[in-house]
């Protein structure tokens, strides 16, 4: 027999059989849009948190007080006996390839302007802050750098905490109360909406050496580094690392580079899209198990029919193929149907719910489609072997 004849063969049996064979194909369709769905789902929260994360920009260093042996604690667990200072921060401007230094102390209190009061988030920073975080005033402008240690009270607003204190009004040189104390308004930051359900423009930026006072505090949150984008992070980094371990005579503070919280973060969201790939790839040996029974079936409907071929001069190999051929067949055609229904299902989540971003991986797509085609060849094999064994007098006797 020509490949076509196995061919034909198999979409034959398949037509002769629709109804059975609808449902072996929905089973897997079922498993592939699954796993083609969840995936989607998961590469798209994927690139939607790295996409946050690397709003800020990429070439970020952020030193924090304290010495831990892991990423991400927070700055505002103090346990060593230096503090951070403003002059930590200020000779760190002096390392090779440091572009552009924002130490930073992050508080909360209330707003005030006029009659109305708003309880927000008060981030005391230094005047780079538009250049290292990529945040820039709408109107007006940023801190000066003479009054990033301290000085004049001057506030920029986030362009949230604007519109609730003053709506459509400019409230450049105007006069607010943070925390008791007075302030004149200098700008307004551009919105840069929300990172992770945080609202970053529901802020209202001073100099860091009044917030340091407002907070009652001697060491900063955090100082952060802006370096060239053709340096080595890592080397910048290392030099950082010597200065201030000269400077506090031990290594009492962390240093986190943006690669590096990067490298933990991919790693984290890339076991949350296999894990919900697995999860889809259940309905997959599900579908697999429809197969080996509906083709089971099928042996013992038609063996009338093996028995003929075999009579006919088809060796127990051709036998073995042409079964094999049709379960796989049901499974190529399920996969496709499957792969239709996730990613047109990814698509119209996407429409419908644009804060759930998705975003198909054809990587995980090719594996889901290879998978149903072995699981169909892998369920077909027992039903394959048992037809090929078939006496051909005793298959031509049944009724």
């Amino acid at each position: 027999m020509l490949s076509r004849d196995f061919a034909a063969f198999a979409l034959g049996a398949i037509r002769a059989h629709r109804a059975r064979s609808l449902l072996t194909v929905t089973g897997i369709a079922i498993g592939v849009a699954a796993v083609v769905l969840l995936t989607a789902i998961g590469e798209g929260i994927h690139r939607f948190v790295l996409a946050e994360f690397t709003q800020f920009g990429t070439n970020l260093i952020a030193v924090a007080p304290g010495k831990t042996s892991t990423l991400g604690m927070s700055g505002a667990i103090i346990s060593n006996v230096r503090p951070l200072s403003l002059e930590d921060a200020r000779v760190m401007e002096d390392i090779s390839d440091v572009q552009a230094v924002v130490p930073m102390v992050q508080g909360n209190a209330a707003v005030e302007s006029g009659g109305d009061s708003r309880r927000t988030m008060v981030l005391g920073v230094g005047s780079e802050v538009p250049e290292v975080w990529q945040m820039r005033p709408s109107i007006g402008r940023f801190l000066p750098a003479e009054e990033s240690g301290g000085g004049r009270s001057f506030a920029v607003l986030g362009a949230t905490l604007k519109r609730e204190l003053f709506g459509d009004t400019s409230p450049l040189g105007e006069r607010i109360r943070i925390g008791g104390e007075p302030y004149r308004v200098i700008g307004v930051m551009k919105s840069k909406g929300q990172m992770l359900g945080f609202d970053l423009d529901d802020t209202v930026f001073i100099p860091v050496g009044r917030a340091l006072a407002m907070f009652d505090r001697e060491s900063l949150m955090e100082i952060d580094l802006l370096y060239a984008p053709d340096a080595d992070g890592a080397a910048v980094a290392e030099r950082v690392g010597d200065l201030l371990e000269r400077r506090h005579g031990t290594e009492d503070f962390t240093i986190t580079t943006q690669d590096q919280m990067m490298d933990v973060l991919g790693s984290v969201l890339d076991v949350l899209t296999m894990a919900v790939g697995a999860l889809g790839g259940i309905s997959l040996v599900v579908g697999g198990i429809g197969i080996l029974t509906i083709m089971t079936i099928a042996v013992r409907e038609r063996r009338r029919e093996i028995g003929l071929l075999r009579a006919l001069g088809a060796a127990q190999r051709q036998i073995l193929v042409l079964f094999l051929s049709e379960a796989v067949t049901l499974a190529l055609i399920g996969g496709l149907v499957g792969l239709l229904v996730g990613a047109g299902g990814a698509w119209l989540i996407g429409l419908a719910v644009p804060a759930l971003p998705t975003h198909t991986a054809w990587d995980f797509v090719l594996l889901a489609e290879i998978t149903a085609a072995l699981i169909g060849l892998a369920a077909g094999v027992l039903p394959a072997l048992s037809a090929a064994r078939l006496d051909p007098v005793d298959a031509l006797r049944d009724e």
